[in-house]
C-alpha cells in the first residue's frame, strides 16, 4: 500500500473559499478513484493561500482486475435490437451471456497500476473543478477551451510513494518541487514524498494545516493583547479567515489614537474587521481599548514594528472616514433624516419607506393606546382579551392611568418615526450592518428620551434564534409593529414565501413576533391587530389582492375585524403565524403532536394562552392520570367513530333515549338523569328512560362534577387545573368499559350510553383535542 501526495500550487485563493476547495477536492477524488475500483482508506485535505493539497493514504499499487456487465436485448428480441447491442458492445453473439431470458455483455477488465489510474484522473478533477468564481489566464485565455482555476495555476507536485505521476495540465507538468514562503524561502523544494511534505514545507515557513495555522493566531493574538494589560474580543470568523490569508502567521499588536474612541465602538470594530481584518481589544473594565492586532503573514527583522506603524496608518485613515460620517450624520436632525425615506420605495406595490414608518407608527401607537403593550409582562387570567368584544371595550391587560399610557404611546409612536431615519445616513450608507445601532446613537446625541433611542436602536430585534428579545415597552412596541405590518402587507399583495424562497424574510419576521409576544405575556387577539394593520395599509389606498375582501378607508375598526373575521382570504397569515410557533416549540422540546392537539381546538388566537394549554398539557399528558386518561378517550372515541357520532353538538333528548317529563316511563327506584346536549350546545339534566347501570350512573356523576369544575378552570386560564379536574374522569371511565355495554340490544341503552362517551370526549376537547396525541 502506498500513499499519494498531490499540490496544486496557484496564485492566492480566496480565504472565504479554502474550505469548501478541500472538500470538493476529496469528494471529486474518491469519485474519480472509484470508477477504478479504488477504495480510499483515507484522505487528507490541506488549504493555504497558494496551495491546495491531498494525501491519500494506502492506495494498492495496482487496481484488481474487474467484471463489467451491461444488460441487453431478451434472446428473443428482433435481429435489429440484437444487431445494436452488438455493436455497441463490439462483441459477437456467441460471446454475450444469457440468465434468464436476457442476453449480457460481460468484459472482463485487467487490473491496472494505480499511478496510470491518477494520471489520468486528476487532469480530469482539476478542468471540472466547481470554483465559486474562476479564471482564465495567459495566451490561451483567448479561447474557451484554456484551462480555468480560482487563480492562475503555477505548479503541481503528484507523488505515489517517491515516484512522480507524469501528466500535463495546460502546459505545466506534473513533478516533486514546489515552493515555500513568499518571502522566507527561496527557490524550489524538492518533496520526497507525503510523509515528508508537511514538514519540509514548516521548514520552508510554511504551515499547510489551518486548524494550525488558527490556533496560532488565536493564541498569540490573545498573548499579545494580555501582555498589553488588555483582552481580546473573540471573533471565531475573524480568527478563520486571517488563517486563510497567511501561511506563517505573525499576530501584532498596535495602538490608534484614543481620539477615535469618541466614535461608537462598534463602528471601531467593523471598520477594523471588515476594511482590515484586525481584532479589537478591551480594557479591564470592558470598554473598547484604542488598540488593535493585525496578523502579518512573515517574521520581520525588526519585531514587526514597521508592519504595525504601516497597519496603524491604514487603520487610522479608515477610522477617519468613520469619524467624519459620524460627526457629519450627528448634525442632521433624525427628523430631518427621516423627511428623506419619502424618496426610497420599500416595494413597488407598498409604496415608500416613509408609507411604511407611517403605518408602523401608527400600529405602534395603537399597541399601547389598546393595553396590548404596557410596562409589565400580562398575567394569564381570565378576563378576556382587550377589546375582544368591540374595540375599546374590554378592560386592557396591563391598566394604566390614562396620562401615563398616552406618555407611553406617545414614546412608541415617536420611535417609530425615527426607527428608520438612519438608512439615508452615510454611516448606515457605508456599513449596512449597523442600520438601527446608528439611529440609536444618534437619537441619544440629539436628546430624544432614552426609551425613544433604545427602541430605535433595538426594534430590528429578535433576528433569530438566540437573539435578544426586547422587554422594554417602547421597544416592544415598535419591533412588534413593525414586524407586523411587514408580514400583513406581504401577504396583502401575495408575496408569500414558498419552501426555497423568503426573499422578504417573513419567516424571521414572522418567528420574531412569536418571540416578542410570548417573552413578554402580550395578550391580544391576532385576528384584531392583524385587521387594524390591514386597515391601516387601506388607508394609503394600498391594494391588498392577498386579502380579497371589500375593505374601505372609511370603515371602523369594528367593521374592519368583523370583514376580516368572516374571511376565509385571512387564513394563510393566521396559519403562518401558527406554523412558526409550532417550529419554535418543537426547538423548544415541546412534543408537535401536542402542539397539534391545541391548535386542532381552532379559533385560538391569544398566542400566549395557547402556549400555556399546550405546557399545561405536556405536563399532563406524562403523569399516570394523563396517560390512563388518554387511553380512556381514545376508547370512547373510537367506539363513537365506529357508530359515526362525530360531534357533541345538537344531542336531542330522543336520540339519548330520555324522556322530558318522564311520561311512560317504568317506574324505578331511583330516579336518573342524562345529561344531553341540546341544539344551543347547553348540557340538560333530563330523566333517563332507563335504570343506569352502577358503573353508568358513576362516569354520569363524575362527568357532572369535573364538567363544571373544568369550564371554570378554563374561564380562569388554569390549564392544568382543568386537567386536573377531567383527570378524576379516569377510573369512571374504567369501570364503565369493564362493567357496561355500550352497544346494548336496546336502542335507548346504546343511544344514551353514546351520548354519554358524547359528553367524556366534548369535556376533553375543552382543553385540547385528544384524538391528535400520540400514545
Amino acid at each position: 500500500m502506498t500513499d499519494f501526495l498531490l499540490e496544486l500550487r496557484s496564485e492566492e485563493i480566496p480565504a472565504r473559499m479554502q474550505a469548501k476547495a478541500r472538500d470538493d477536492l476529496a469528494r471529486l477524488f474518491t469519485a474519480e478513484l472509484a470508477k477504478a475500483g479504488i477504495a480510499t482508506a483515507e484522505i487528507v485535505t490541506y488549504a493555504t493561500p497558494r496551495r491546495l493539497t491531498l494525501i491519500a493514504r494506502d492506495l494498492p499499487v495496482e487496481t484488481a482486475a474487474v467484471s463489467e456487465e451491461v444488460k441487453g436485448p431478451k434472446a428473443s428480441a428482433p435481429p435489429q435490437a440484437l444487431e445494436g447491442f452488438l455493436r455497441k458492445t463490439g462483441l459477437t453473439r456467441e460471446q454475450l451471456v444469457e440468465r434468464d431470458g436476457i442476453l449480457f455483455a460481460v468484459t472482463e477488465k485487467p487490473g491496472r497500476a494505480t499511478a496510470a489510474v491518477l494520471a489520468e484522473a486528476i487532469p480530469m478533477i482539476v478542468r471540472g473543478f466547481p470554483w465559486p468564481k474562476s479564471m482564465r489566464w495567459g495566451d490561451a485565455s483567448t479561447t474557451t477551451e484554456s484551462l480555468k482555476w480560482v487563480r492562475p495555476l503555477q505548479g503541481i507536485v503528484a507523488l505515489f510513494g517517491e515516484m512522480i505521476v507524469p501528466f500535463e495540465i495546460a502546459g505545466i507538468e506534473s513533478g516533486a518541487a514546489t515552493l515555500g514562503h513568499r518571502f522566507h524561502h527561496a527557490g524550489p523544494i524538492t518533496i520526497g514524498g507525503a510523509h515528508d511534505y508537511v514538514d519540509k514545507l514548516r521548514m520552508a515557513h510554511v504551515i499547510v494545516d489551518h486548524d494550525e495555522r488558527a490556533d496560532l493566531i488565536r493564541d498569540r493574538a490573545r498573548e499579545a493583547a494580555m501582555q498589553a494589560g488588555l483582552a481580546l474580543v473573540e471573533d471565531e470568523g475573524l480568527v478563520a479567515e486571517n488563517a486563510g490569508l497567511t501561511e506563517w502567521p505573525v499576530p501584532l499588536l498596535g495602538q490608534f489614537d484614543p481620539a477615535f474612541l469618541d466614535v461608537p465602538p462598534e463602528v471601531i470594530q467593523l471598520t477594523a474587521r471588515v476594511n482590515q481584518k484586525y481584532f479589537v481589544c478591551r480594557t479591564s473594565d470592558g470598554a473598547l481599548a484604542n488598540a488593535f492586532v493585525c496578523t502579518a503573514n512573515i517574521e520581520a527583522a525588526d519585531g514587526g514594528a514597521k508592519i504595525v506603524e504601516g497597519n496603524r496608518k491604514v487603520l487610522a485613515a479608515r477610522l477617519s472616514d468613520a469619524k467624519f460620517f459620524y460627526d457629519t450624520d450627528l448634525r442632521v436632525p433624525l427628523d430631518e433624516q427621516a423627511g428623506k425615506l419619502a424618496k426610497i420605495v420599500f416595494h413597488e406595490k407598498l409604496g415608500t419607506v416613509a408609507d411604511k414608518v407611517d403605518r408602523v407608527a401608527k400600529l405602534a401607537r395603537w399597541l399601547v393606546e389598546e393595553g396590548i403593550v404596557g410596562p409589565a409582562p400580562s398575567p394569564l387570567r381570565g378576563e378576556g382579551l382587550p377589546s375582544s368584544a368591540a374595540p375599546g371595550t374590554a378592560p386592557h391587560p396591563n391598566p394604566l392611568p390614562e396620562g401615563e399610557r398616552e406618555q407611553l404611546a406617545a414614546l412608541a409612536e415617536r420611535a417609530a418615526r425615527l426607527a428608520k431615519a438612519d438608512l439615508v445616513t452615510g454611516m448606515v450608507g457605508e456599513f449596512p450592518e449597523l442600520q438601527g445601532l446608528m439611529g440609536g446613537y444618534y437619537a441619544a446625541a440629539q436628546g430624544e428620551d432614552p426609551a425613544v433611542a433604545t427602541a430605535i436602536r433595538d426594534h430590528y430585534k429578535p433576528v433569530g434564534q438566540g437573539d435578544d428579545v426586547p422587554t422594554d415597552p417602547v421597544t416592544v412596541a415598535v419591533s412588534l409593529a413593525d414586524k407586523i405590518d411587514t408580514i400583513i402587507t406581504f401577504f396583502g399583495v401575495k408575496e408569500f414565501p414558498t419552501g426555497s424562497r423568503d426573499p422578504f424574510a417573513l419567516r424571521r419576521a414572522t418567528l420574531g413576533s412569536v418571540q416578542l409576544i410570548s417573552r413578554n405575556g402580550l395578550r391580544f387577539s391576532l385576528r384584531q391587530v392583524t385587521a387594524f394593520a390591514v386597515r391601516l395599509a387601506v388607508e394609503q389606498d394600498i391594494q391588498l389582492p392577498g386579502f380579497d375582501i371589500p375593505f374601505a378607508a372609511s370603515d371602523s375598526l369594528w367593521v374592519t375585524l368583523e370583514k376580516f373575521k368572516k374571511a376565509t382570504s385571512g387564513k394563510p397569515v393566521l396559519d403562518f403565524f401558527a406554523d412558526r410557533l409550532k417550529v419554535q416549540q418543537r426547538e423548544a422540546g415541546v412534543r408537535h403532536d401536542l402542539i397539534d392537539a391545541v391548535f386542532a381546538l381552532g379559533g385560538e388566537d391569544d398566542l400566549v394562552r395557547l402556549l400555556a394549554r399546550v405546557h399545561a398539557l405536556q405536563a399532563f399528558v406524562t403523569t399516570d392520570d394523563g396517560a390512563n386518561l388518554l387511553a380512556g378517550y381514545k376508547r370512547a372515541a373510537n367506539i363513537l367513530k365506529k357508530e359515526g357520532a362525530t360531534s357533541s353538538k345538537a344531542v336531542t333528548p330522543a336520540q339519548a333515549g330520555v324522556s322530558a317529563d318522564g311520561a311512560g316511563q317504568e317506574p324505578r327506584e331511583t330516579p336518573a338523569f342524562a345529561g344531553v346536549t341540546n341544539e344551543a350546545g347547553v348540557t340538560e339534566q333530563i330523566p333517563l328512560s332507563y335504570t343506569p347501570e352502577p358503573a353508568e350512573a358513576a362516569l354520569m356523576t363524575a362527568l357532572d362534577s369535573a364538567e363544571p369544575r373544568a369550564t371554570a378552570a378554563i374561564a380562569a386560564e388554569d390549564f392544568a387545573g382543568a386537567m386536573a379536574a377531567l383527570a378524576t374522569l379516569r377510573a369512571p371511565i374504567d369501570a364503565f368499559f369493564e362493567g357496561v355495554i355500550v352497544n346494548d340490544p336496546e336502542p335507548a341503552k346504546r343511544t344514551a350510553r353514546l351520548a354519554l362517551l358524547e359528553r367524556v370526549r366534548a369535556a376533553v376537547h375543552n382543553v385540547a383535542d385528544f384524538s391528535k396525541v400520540e400514545g
